[in-house]
């Protein structure tokens, strides 16, 4: 039961904004949120949104799972010290 990752229109645009380099580390580890979408290194948000988050060096990915269609819904990516600021603006 594989999930589908998809990006929210804005954080496509934060990916695309990283350095190259950062993106091919942060796609490997989004990729892998196919199979398992809450690994044991996913942790989840405060607050009423389910939304869940992942490091990979000084970056975050911050996503929502939608268990009813195996859809992986990532909403934020970005440097730690402002990935939140831009996500609850």
């Amino acid at each position: 039961m594989a999930y589908r990752v998809q990006f929210a229109r804005r954080a496509e645009r934060q990916f695309k904004a990283l350095p190259r380099q950062v993106q091919v580390r942060l796609r490997a580890r989004i990729e892998a949120l196919t199979d398992d979408p809450r690994p044991a290194v996913a942790a989840k948000l405060a607050g009423p949104e389910e939304l869940y988050r992942i490091r990979v060096g000084d970056y975050r990915v911050v996503y929502a799972v939608q268990d009813a269609v195996l859809l992986v819904l990532v909403v934020g990516v970005g440097h730690r010290r402002d990935v939140y600021r831009r996500l609850f603006s």
